[in-house]
Parts: C-alpha cells; structure tokens; sequence
C-alpha cells in the first residue's frame, strides 16, 4: 500500500493551505532556495550525519550525506540532512558511552520535531550505531541505518596491522623498551590510513554488522569497506531505498522483533562480537519492546562457536578480508539453520529472500560450522557472590589457562593508582594474582570507559607474559583481548560486592561452570558493607548528574530509565499551529 501525499507526516507542516503556518514553513524553506516543486507531493527525508571535523571514523560522511541525497532525489524524494552529535570513539573523554543516550535523545527528538517522514541514520563509530537506532526505535518512523564501513588494513614494514588490537601489541613493546619511539610512530601512521571505523572486529564492526543481522541496513552492506567505491553506490542505495519504505510505511516496529534480536545474538556470538554488543543490544530491544538480557546471550554462546576468522578472537584476518570472503550474508548462510529467516529487512523482504545467492569465497575467514576457531559463543555471562548482576569474559580472545583460575586480589580504587602499581618493576607481582580495579562503572567512571583491559604489569611483560585475570566494572575496546571479566554488576560505586574487595582475597573463575567467585565468607562480607560508605557523586549538575539519577547498570544495557518503552506512553505529535 502506498502512502498519499496528505497522509505523509511532513504534510501537516508543508500542504495545509488553510493554515498560515504551513505557508510561514513553506516561505522559510523557499528563503534556502527551494522552490514549491522540491517538496510537494514527496516524501521529506532526514539525514541524521554523525559527521564532524573530529570523527575519523566518519571522515566521509560530508560526501557520503551527498550520495544519499542523490538516491533520495532519484526515487522521488526530497532529502534534509540533520547533523547529529558525532562521538568519536578515541576522542571523547570520559567516554563515549557517557554520550551513547544523549545521542539517542537527540536523533529522536530531531525526527519528532522536524518536517520529515523518513530517515537514513549515517553511522559507525562504536556508539554512533545503537545511539542512533535507540533514538529512531522510540520514535518509530521509516528509516534505515547507513553502516561508516571499516577501513583499509594498516601496514607497517610489509606486516598487516590491525586496528587498535596492535596498538595494545606494540605499546607494550614501548614501555618495556623493546620499541623505540621512531618506530612507533611509523605503527601510529600505519594503523589508521584511511576513513572508516576499526578493521578488526572491534565494537564499530560488531555493532553495524548487529544493525545489519537486524534487518537495519540494506542486506549485507555492513562489511563494505569505506573506501570501496561500492561504499558510494551502496549510500545512493539507501537514498532510494527509504522513499521505498516511506511509502509502504514500513518502521523499526516491523522489523525489530524477538527473532531479529535473536537472529542478531546469534550472529554476533559467531563473528566473534565485542564485549560491548551485549549493553548495545539490550538497549536497543528496551526502546523496541523486546525484553532481551544476558540469559539469551548465554544461551546463543552455547549453540553458536565463532566462525569468522577475524582479529582480535582469530589471529590473521581483517574486515576487509571478511568482506571480500562473502561478509555478513556469507556468515549468516553458514547460520541459516539456527536462524529466523522469516525476520524482515528493510527492504520489506525476510532474510530467506535476502540470502539466496549468499556464498562463502574463503573457507579459511568464515570457517564451517564444524571447523570453528573457538567452539562456544564469542562470549560468556558469568555470575556469582561478586557479580550477582553477571559479568562478561570474551573467552575466544583470551589465554585459555585463564578460563579456570583463582588468586589472590590486588585492588584498585583509580585507573591513575592502576597504572602506577603495572609499571612499578618492585611489585612482587605474579602471573596468578587478580588485577582489579573498581569505581569506573555507568556511574562511577563517569560513564563506564573502556578500562577494563587493564595493563600488563612491566615486570611480567620482562618476563614474556602477555595476559593475566583481570576484573572490572568498566568496559574495554572490542579491538582488546585477554582474560579479561567485565561489566561486574551492579557496580562498586553504587555499593556492588566489587567495593567489599580487598587485596589479598581470593577470586575463582570458572568458565565453564559460568561462575566468578569471591572466597570470603558472608560474615566478613557483613563487616565490610557495614564499613562501607557511598563515594561522592561525581557530578553536581548538567547532564552528568542527570546520567547519575537515572542511567541503569550494565545487565540492562545502560539506557535511561525513563527512555525505555515500558516507561510509559506514547508520546504525541507536535502540535503545529
């Protein structure tokens, strides 16, 4: 069914002629140098572009906004672009995640308060991609999500360099000397060179090839490389694509059903996904209605092994190969029997449509079934007395002689007094002790940064040690690997077991068994949450103390309270007089 034109949302701003303002709207848009036959009769389209002077992920966003206003012209639709908060992954302090909902709020409120019947939301850059299908779930309009594309693989001296994964790799060469500072610099200009989010299967590629498994983007685009000239046509397409959707009036509330974000969990357990999908995910099935949580992670970890091939859970392949090798609709036909293909996409077909024709070109990339490169899921959900929320390990990226362990605890209370203790060579440190560090969770980070693969003490990186059991309530860069237990809920600085901790205590961590343990006895436990005292709050106004009153911990995905769709009702329509 095709909508008519007074039936379109930007037609009660732009074609009510008994209305003056309709005509003082129409005037202002004429004031831009538009005339009447740009928009009459035609779907008005939002742009929402992340781009900015200081997103490198997002570098070619300024032309790409242009590719997508052709597509949109060429299927009789007229196109706006809306600048969106950008959220530079590397750049924002304290951390992105910080910013995530507020980027929500904004693209909500800027496709609630505007003209526009549609939107192509233009992202990739880790929290870019939930940020901006949060905002257009709750307000449910037609739209479609623009994947950034990795970029190009970094090079340094003739050795493929992956993308935040060899920074970790080498800096550690640097602080135990074995890298000079001449040499560094050449990885830094090596491993970035050109636009487009992280090549390894960090959280940027983890999150648009979800939105992608989703039935958010056009059906296996997520993979394309941003400097891939098929990047500029597949940004045409999504022009087209959502007058397409406009008329059929096809929104998120169509697509993202309990079997898309099972679909979605599936998939992402097998591309070896980043720790952070799990937050992103149940955010973003909060705004839809769906009520996703870390049992349903678990339970995919069990069925599905990790087939893609790419760093930092395999040890070779970058997203360029991945795309080159079949992408996420290779990946997903290797999943068809354990998915929902009846799931829709945005082209208003099921994935049972979008994949016939899928193929696997390289066997080595995107592994068979039965020749995985680790054989449970990307990741594990543990719980236990010092994590009754659950906790996260990316077990498919880390030392397996760490996947059962116990040792003694050495805390800490700041990322400074951290780093100071690893690269103190007098330590007595071991190879068996629990680094821990606390006080960096949703609101005692501020905003939950990626700490949480913390560093190897110097003195054992001496010694050829590459990776020890650590804990936090923070999250760590998908592009990090190690064992690694993060997301520890409820967090230390709102009073969760993680601030009873002392040095000295004992931490057991059974994977299999999907257990992390603190071997205290709830007598002294007792004791020292008598003893405890709540920290004082980091923010005394602005939008941080707002976070504060109201971000939940990280089990339910750190979304605002009040932004979830069970909060309350719908909310109206603008009144336009």
């Amino acid at each position: 069914m095709t909508k008519a034109y007074e039936d379109l949302r930007s037609a009660r701003w732009l074609a009510q002629d008994d209305q003056h303002r309709s005509w003082n709207h129409r005037s202002r848009i004429m004031q831009m140098g538009y005339g009447a036959e740009d928009w009459t009769g035609k779907p008005v389209i939002a742009i929402l572009n992340t781009w900015s002077d200081i997103n490198q992920c997002h570098a070619h966003f300024r032309q790409r906004v242009e590719d997508v206003k052709r597509g949109v012209y060429q299927a009789g639709g007229f196109p706006l672009e809306l600048p969106a908060i950008s959220l530079s992954e590397p750049i924002v302090k304290p951390s992105t995640m910080l910013y995530r909902n507020l980027l929500a709020i904004g693209a909500e409120e800027l496709l609630r308060s505007h003209p526009v019947d549609g939107a192509v939301l233009m992202g990739g850059c880790d929290k870019t991609t939930p940020g901006l299908i949060m905002g257009a779930t709750s307000m449910d309009l037609p739209c479609l999500f623009l994947p950034a594309g990795p970029m190009l693989r970094g090079n340094y001296r003739g050795t493929p360099l992956g993308s935040g994964s060899d920074v970790w790799k080498y800096w550690d060469g640097v602080r135990t000397g074995e890298m000079g500072m001449d040499d560094w610099q050449e990885v830094m200009g090596g491993i970035a060179r050109s636009y487009g989010h992280c090549m390894t299967m960090g959280t940027a590629s983890t999150m648009t090839g979800i939105a992608d498994a989703l039935g958010l983007t056009l059906p296996g685009t997520s993979a394309i490389p941003a400097a891939d000239a098929n990047h500029i046509r597949m940004a045409a397409a999504c022009g087209r694509r959502i007058v397409g959707m406009v008329r059929e009036d096809l929104k998120p509330s169509d697509i993202l059903t309990r079997a898309s974000f099972e679909n979605c969990i599936k998939v992402a357990m097998a591309m070896g996904c980043s720790t952070n999908a799990i937050i992103h995910v149940i955010a973003m099935a909060g705004r839809a209605g769906v009520d996703i949580g870390l049992d349903d992670f678990e339970t995919a970890s069990r069925q599905i092994p990790v087939i893609a091939n790419i760093r930092p859970s395999g040890d070779t392949y970058l997203m360029e190969d991945f795309y080159y090798a079949g992408g996420f609709k290779g990946l997903m036909k290797r999943l068809e029997d354990h998915l929902d293909l009846s799931a829709l996409t945005v082209t208003g077909r099921p994935w049972a449509e979008e994949m016939a024709g899928a193929a696997i070109h390289n066997d080595d990339v995107i592994r068979p079934l039965d020749d995985p490169i680790y054989a449970e899921g990307a990741l594990a959900v543990l719980r236990g007395n010092l994590a009754p929320g659950g906790c996260v390990i990316k077990p498919s990226a880390c030392d397996p002689k760490f996947l059962k362990h116990s040792g003694p605890a050495v805390v800490f209370d700041s990322y400074e007094e951290m780093k100071k203790w690893a690269d103190d060579e007098t330590t007595g440190v071991t190879p068996n002790h629990v680094m821990v560090l606390r006080n960096a969770g949703p609101v005692g980070g501020p905003g939950m940064p990626e700490w949480g693969m913390l560093p190897i003490p110097k003195v054992l990186l001496r010694q050829g040690i590459t990776d020890m059991l650590r804990l936090s309530d923070a999250r760590m860069s998908g592009t990090s690997y190690g064992a690694c237990i993060l997301h520890i809920a409820p967090e230390s600085y709102v009073g969760g077991p993680l601030a009873l901790v002392e040095t000295g205590d004992t931490i057991g961590v059974d994977v299999d068994a999907r257990t992390v343990t603190l071997h205290v006895d709830a007598e002294t436990l007792a004791a020292r949450r008598r003893m405890w005292t709540p920290p004082p709050p980091r923010y005394s106004r602005g939008y941080g103390w707002m976070v504060a009153q109201h971000i939940q911990q990280a089990d339910k995905g750190c979304d605002f309270d009040y932004l979830e769709r069970a909060f309350g009702g719908e909310t109206a329509e603008p009144a336009i007089w």
